[in-house]
């Protein structure tokens, strides 16, 4: 599959160069989605059990390591796209754990209609 956007990661894993197990974690995580062929969201939440499909559109979150990544698949085109990277407290934030204010969120930033 590929992975657009995956620069936010590499960011990420550079911005904190002494966290061994953040920068596995996201490894791990662009290694999974690369070498995936996920056809639906069965596939991808059993290869990554922390996958949480946060809207129907096939946006999901990913825990990796004390960050939540946001990735929209789109399983038709063999993508996956990096929407948003934080902390968990940037993420409770943002999106205060709630599917309703992901939705606004995805809305405003004109990824759903």
């Amino acid at each position: 599959m590929d992975l657009i956007r995956k620069d936010r990661l590499l960011k990420l894993k550079r911005k904190n160069q002494g966290n061994v197990k953040l920068s596995k974690a996201i490894d791990k995580l662009i290694g999974d989605i690369e070498s995936s062929e996920w056809k639906n969201k069965l596939e991808v939440i059993e290869s990554r059990p922390d996958a949480d499909r946060v809207h129907s559109d096939n946006f999901f979150f990913f825990d990796i390591y004390i960050h939540r990544v946001m990735i929209l698949i789109a399983f038709n085109e063999h993508e996956a796209e990096i929407i948003w990277v934080g902390d968990h407290a940037d993420y409770d934030s943002t999106f205060k754990g709630n599917k309703r204010t992901i939705e606004t969120w995805l809305r405003n930033h004109g990824k759903i209609k």
